[in-house]
């Protein structure tokens, strides 16, 4: 029935945006038990196969990878995020044979698909360099000069070409367009999971070609990292908010204790970095006041309820984190 289908999909969304959570937490297996759980019931979801891929290859354990990422693409063959997850997998593997053709596959599905563009030529300049992976990498850029990730992939195919003019120029471009991708390295997540390994891998072929592209904007960078901790800060209090919520008909005792253990736990998470971050007054003064007032509300609202119990306070955390996510959101 109708009804029976919509409950269905509601549940499944729901497995994936807890699995989506954890993961940009760095909590990988929780959020693979969250994928495994969905994938029993339904064996050939391809959106959560290839999420659990994406999830397997961050946690660095590529042969359980390639195992999720072929069975997406036998459950939808010719699907572009499930070639891509299982050629950066086979990668790892250093099969390059298979990765290389996985490449050539993806180029012929998505000739003017900026993302497959792109996706197959870092595949291709790992497994097999070449002027098809040069080919490809202009191509990404042509379909999406505005894309940091498109000049990122760019960068990485012309340095193991040697093509060194051509790589410098493209990793300033990356860096003008978004200044957060010299840190990419260090984000946690699946959302990125790409940009983040193009990243780190052009990083240390730069240095080892003595390559040294202009760094990014300092007061960019300043709301860059503001905006990656108020985010951190605004997960993590939705996470315990919703725990303590859901403990508290049954043990409100338990509930409030957890409330105080959570308020401390934010504030520690959201202080001690926001004292060590240089130019966080004028970051704010640029208009992400409303969300660092905001994240910073929601574990004052924990305690209140740990001090006087009711839903209102937390009602008023969960929205307290909305705000703050809202707000980075629209700022960003």
């Amino acid at each position: 029935m109708p009804s029976d289908a919509a409950e269905d999909q509601s549940a499944a969304d729901g497995f994936l945006q807890r699995a989506h959570l954890l993961a940009e937490l760095g909590r990988y297996d929780e959020g693979i038990g969250e994928l495994a759980a969905l994938i029993a019931v339904e064996p050939a979801h391809v959106e959560a196969l290839t999420m659990l891929a994406r999830m397997q290859l961050a946690a660095g354990r590529p042969a359980e990878a390639l195992t999720a990422a072929e069975a997406a693409v036998a459950a939808a063959p010719g699907t572009v995020p499930a070639l891509v997850v299982r050629g950066l997998a086979l990668l790892d593997l250093e099969r390059w044979g298979a990765a290389a053709g996985t490449a050539e596959e993806i180029l012929a599905l998505g000739p003017a698909d900026a993302y497959a563009q792109r996706s197959a030529a870092g595949i291709l300049s790992a497994a097999r360099n070449g002027q098809p992976a040069l080919d490809a990498a202009w191509r990404g850029v042509e379909l999406a000069p505005d894309e940091p990730e498109a000049h990122l992939v760019l960068g990485l195919v012309s340095v193991r070409l040697e093509l060194f003019d051509l790589a410098e120029r493209a990793y300033r471009e990356a860096l003008r367009l978004d200044p957060e991708l010299a840190g990419a390295g260090r984000d946690p997540g699946v959302a990125r999971l790409e940009r983040r390994r193009y990243a780190v891998t052009l990083e240390h072929l730069t240095e080892a070609a003595d390559i040294a592209p202009t760094g990014p904007d300092p007061v960019r960078s300043a709301d860059a990292g503001l905006r990656r901790l108020v985010l951190s800060a605004a997960g993590w209090s939705l996470v315990l908010t919703v725990l303590v919520a859901a403990l508290a008909p049954a043990a409100p005792g338990a509930s409030r204790l957890l409330a105080v253990l959570a308020a401390a736990g934010v504030g520690l998470l959201a202080g001690r970095p926001a004292s060590r971050l240089p130019g966080v007054r004028d970051a704010m003064s640029r208009g992400l006041s409303p969300a660092v007032y905001a994240v910073a509300a929601a574990p004052l609202l924990l305690a209140v309820y740990a001090l006087v119990g009711g839903p209102w306070p937390l009602v008023g955390a969960i929205t307290a984190t909305g705000v703050a996510g809202f707000t980075v959101f629209r700022r960003g």
